[in-house]
C-alpha cells in the first residue's frame, strides 16, 4: 500500500523549531518548524539558479507534514502546506521576479490542465506580493489553508496582504515550483524540494 501524503498546517505564521538546519547557498533551513500545534518536517530544499547572470536567485524550501515525493500530488491536495524563498543576491527586482513568477503560473496551469484564464484575477492579486523593493536575504513565506487560503508574509510579518481563497490558484501556485518545467535549472529546484 503506496503511502498518502499527509500535509498539515493550521497556523497562518509559521516559527522556527530548534533543532538542526539544512544549509544551501549558504542559507540554513531547519529541519522543522512549529506551526501551531503542528511540527512540520523539511520536505527538501532547493536552490534556484538563473544560468544567464550567472547567479543563484533563492533557496526554497517546502514544509509538510509528512514528507512526499510526488509533485503532482501535493500541488493538487486540498491540504494545508508551505514553502519558505529565501533570496540570496541583490539582482532580483520586482519587476523580474513578478515576469517570473507569471512565466511560471503559464507552465504550471499547462501541467495541471487548469485555464488560466479562470484564475487571472488571482494571479494578479499573488504577484501583487513581490511589488516592493526585493532585497538580499528578504524571507517569503507562501502559505496555503482552506480556511484562509493563499497567504504569503515577507521577513516574519504576522499578517499577510493578501488572502486568496481557492483551490484552483493554489494547485497553480506550488505548480510553479513542484510540476515539470522547461528550464533544467527549475527542474533541479523542483527535485530538491521533492526531497530527489
Amino acid at each position: 500500500m503506496v503511502k498518502k501524503c499527509i500535509i498539515a498546517l493550521t497556523a497562518i505564521t509559521l516559527m522556527y523549531s530548534p533543532g538542526s538546519a539544512k544549509k544551501l547557498a549558504g542559507v540554513e533551513m531547519p529541519e522543522s518548524f512549529k506551526a501551531g500545534k503542528n511540527q512540520l518536517v523539511l520536505n527538501g530544499i532547493g536552490l534556484r539558479e538563473k544560468y544567464a547572470l550567472g547567479v543563484d536567485v533563492y533557496v526554497a524550501g517546502l514544509y509538510l507534514k509528512s514528507k512526499c515525493a510526488d509533485g503532482i500530488k501535493i500541488s493538487n491536495a486540498d491540504e494545508p502546506m508551505a514553502m519558505r524563498l529565501q533570496i540570496v543576491t541583490g539582482l532580483v527586482t520586482p519587476k523580474k521576479f513578478i515576469n517570473h513568477t507569471l512565466d511560471g503560473f503559464d507552465e504550471s496551469c499547462e501541467n495541471l490542465k487548469i485555464d488560466k484564464k479562470s484564475i487571472a484575477k488571482e494571479i494578479d492579486e499573488f504577484v501583487s506580493v513581490f511589488k516592493d523593493k526585493i532585497s538580499k536575504n528578504d524571507t517569503f513565506d507562501i502559505i496555503y489553508t482552506s480556511e484562509n487560503g493563499v497567504q504569503v508574509f515577507k521577513n516574519g510579518s504576522e499578517t499577510s496582504p493578501i488572502s486568496i481563497k481557492g483551490l484552483t490558484i493554489k494547485r497553480a501556485l506550488f505548480g510553479i515550483w513542484l510540476t515539470e518545467r522547461s528550464e533544467k535549472y527549475l527542474n533541479a529546484l523542483k527535485d530538491g524540494m521533492l526531497g530527489k
